[in-house]
Protein backbone atom coordinates (compact mmCIF):
# COMPACT_ATOMS: atom_id res chain seq x y z
CA UNK A 1 0.00 0.00 0.00
CA UNK A 2 1.61 3.69 -0.69
CA UNK A 3 1.53 5.92 2.31
CA UNK A 4 -0.79 9.13 1.86
CA UNK A 5 1.83 11.74 1.38
CA UNK A 6 3.31 9.45 -1.31
CA UNK A 7 -0.04 8.92 -3.05
CA UNK A 8 -1.09 12.83 -2.62
CA UNK A 9 2.24 13.47 -4.59
CA UNK A 10 1.67 10.96 -7.57
CA UNK A 11 -1.42 12.39 -7.89
CA UNK A 12 -0.19 15.70 -8.29
CA UNK A 13 2.48 14.85 -10.24
CA UNK A 14 -0.01 12.92 -12.57
CA UNK A 15 -2.24 16.08 -12.60
CA UNK A 16 1.07 18.14 -13.79
CA UNK A 17 1.71 16.29 -16.63
CA UNK A 18 -1.64 16.64 -17.76
CA UNK A 19 -1.07 20.19 -17.69
CA UNK A 20 2.11 20.65 -19.77
CA UNK A 21 2.71 23.91 -21.22
CA UNK A 22 5.69 23.11 -23.02
CA UNK A 23 6.14 23.24 -26.96
CA UNK A 24 4.15 20.50 -27.51
CA UNK A 25 1.07 21.71 -25.13
CA UNK A 26 -2.22 22.14 -27.30
CA UNK A 27 -3.16 25.24 -25.09
CA UNK A 28 -4.37 28.08 -26.35
CA UNK A 29 -5.15 26.23 -29.95
CA UNK A 30 -8.68 27.28 -30.97
CA UNK A 31 -9.77 27.80 -34.56
CA UNK A 32 -11.80 30.93 -35.77
CA UNK A 33 -15.38 30.59 -35.16
CA UNK A 34 -17.27 28.30 -37.35
CA UNK A 35 -20.58 28.48 -39.27
CA UNK A 36 -22.59 25.64 -38.93
CA UNK A 37 -24.54 26.20 -42.31
CA UNK A 38 -21.04 26.31 -43.98
CA UNK A 39 -20.13 23.67 -42.05
CA UNK A 40 -22.89 21.32 -43.93
CA UNK A 41 -22.17 22.67 -47.08
CA UNK A 42 -18.29 21.64 -46.47
CA UNK A 43 -19.80 18.22 -45.43
CA UNK A 44 -21.60 17.73 -48.48
CA UNK A 45 -18.68 19.38 -50.96
CA UNK A 46 -16.00 17.03 -49.44
CA UNK A 47 -18.21 14.20 -49.91
CA UNK A 48 -18.37 13.17 -46.53
CA UNK A 49 -21.60 11.49 -46.88
CA UNK A 50 -19.32 8.58 -49.04
CA UNK A 51 -19.00 7.10 -45.79
CA UNK A 52 -20.86 8.89 -43.20
CA UNK A 53 -24.42 9.64 -42.06
CA UNK A 54 -25.31 12.33 -39.81
CA UNK A 55 -28.67 11.16 -37.55
CA UNK A 56 -31.15 13.00 -37.43
CA UNK A 57 -30.35 15.10 -40.66
CA UNK A 58 -33.05 15.13 -43.33
CA UNK A 59 -30.88 17.41 -45.85
CA UNK A 60 -28.40 15.38 -45.97
CA UNK A 61 -28.20 12.58 -47.81
CA UNK A 62 -25.74 9.65 -48.58
CA UNK A 63 -25.57 8.63 -52.29
CA UNK A 64 -27.69 5.97 -53.29
CA UNK A 65 -24.64 3.11 -52.31
CA UNK A 66 -22.05 4.40 -49.96
CA UNK A 67 -18.91 2.71 -49.38
CA UNK A 68 -19.49 3.09 -45.60
CA UNK A 69 -22.52 4.32 -43.15
CA UNK A 70 -20.87 5.53 -40.08
CA UNK A 71 -23.41 7.37 -38.13
CA UNK A 72 -22.35 10.72 -36.75
CA UNK A 73 -24.16 12.93 -34.55
CA UNK A 74 -27.53 11.96 -32.16
CA UNK A 75 -27.93 11.11 -28.65
CA UNK A 76 -24.51 10.34 -26.89
CA UNK A 77 -23.80 9.62 -23.56
CA UNK A 78 -21.08 11.77 -23.60
CA UNK A 79 -20.64 15.07 -25.97
CA UNK A 80 -17.57 14.81 -28.24
CA UNK A 81 -15.53 18.09 -27.46
CA UNK A 82 -14.30 20.37 -29.99
CA UNK A 83 -10.68 18.94 -29.48
CA UNK A 84 -11.59 15.64 -30.74
CA UNK A 85 -13.80 16.62 -33.60
CA UNK A 86 -11.04 18.69 -35.21
CA UNK A 87 -8.52 15.80 -34.17
CA UNK A 88 -10.92 13.42 -35.64
CA UNK A 89 -11.14 15.19 -39.09
CA UNK A 90 -7.24 16.23 -39.38
CA UNK A 91 -6.00 12.78 -37.75
CA UNK A 92 -8.37 10.37 -38.66
CA UNK A 93 -6.12 7.52 -37.48
CA UNK A 94 -5.48 9.09 -34.31
CA UNK A 95 -8.90 6.59 -32.65
CA UNK A 96 -10.35 4.39 -35.06
CA UNK A 97 -14.33 4.01 -34.61
CA UNK A 98 -15.88 1.29 -32.82
CA UNK A 99 -18.37 -1.09 -33.72
CA UNK A 100 -17.18 -1.91 -37.52
CA UNK A 101 -15.60 -4.34 -38.88
CA UNK A 102 -11.78 -3.47 -38.46
CA UNK A 103 -11.59 -4.24 -42.56
CA UNK A 104 -14.21 -1.86 -43.18
CA UNK A 105 -12.85 0.79 -41.16
CA UNK A 106 -8.72 0.50 -41.57
CA UNK A 107 -6.11 -0.57 -43.92
CA UNK A 108 -2.67 -1.48 -42.85
CA UNK A 109 -3.45 -0.18 -39.19
CA UNK A 110 -4.40 3.25 -40.55
CA UNK A 111 -8.01 5.09 -40.71
CA UNK A 112 -9.49 4.16 -44.24
CA UNK A 113 -10.41 7.92 -44.07
CA UNK A 114 -9.53 10.43 -46.46
CA UNK A 115 -6.63 12.67 -45.29
CA UNK A 116 -8.52 16.08 -45.94
CA UNK A 117 -4.97 18.22 -44.63
CA UNK A 118 -4.32 19.09 -48.27
CA UNK A 119 -7.62 19.34 -49.48
CA UNK A 120 -10.01 22.03 -46.57
CA UNK A 121 -8.97 25.64 -45.71
CA UNK A 122 -8.82 26.50 -41.82
CA UNK A 123 -12.19 28.48 -42.61
CA UNK A 124 -13.61 24.71 -43.67
CA UNK A 125 -12.68 23.47 -41.09
CA UNK A 126 -13.99 25.50 -38.45
CA UNK A 127 -17.20 25.40 -39.93
CA UNK A 128 -17.17 21.36 -40.30
CA UNK A 129 -16.71 21.35 -36.86
CA UNK A 130 -19.85 23.58 -35.74
CA UNK A 131 -21.71 21.95 -38.13
CA UNK A 132 -20.63 18.49 -36.22
CA UNK A 133 -20.93 19.99 -32.95
CA UNK A 134 -24.33 21.06 -33.47
CA UNK A 135 -25.81 17.32 -34.37
CA UNK A 136 -24.61 15.43 -30.63
CA UNK A 137 -26.91 16.10 -27.81
CA UNK A 138 -26.55 14.65 -24.11
CA UNK A 139 -28.70 12.26 -23.75
CA UNK A 140 -30.51 12.20 -20.58
CA UNK A 141 -28.65 10.22 -17.59
CA UNK A 142 -31.44 7.56 -16.20
CA UNK A 143 -31.39 7.25 -12.62
CA UNK A 144 -32.36 3.66 -10.56
CA UNK A 145 -35.47 4.19 -8.68
CA UNK A 146 -35.31 3.04 -4.98
CA UNK A 147 -38.11 1.55 -3.00
CA UNK A 148 -38.33 3.91 0.78
CA UNK A 149 -36.51 1.62 3.09
CA UNK A 150 -38.17 0.92 5.97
Amino acid sequence: MIPCARWQALVIACLMAGCDMGPESGWGFTLPEGDPEAGEQTFVELRCTDCHSVRNQDRVTQPENPQLSIALGGEVRRIKTYGELVTAIINPSHKISRGYPPSAVVEEGRSKMRAYNDIMTVQQLSDLVAYLQNQYSLRPRKTTEYQPYF
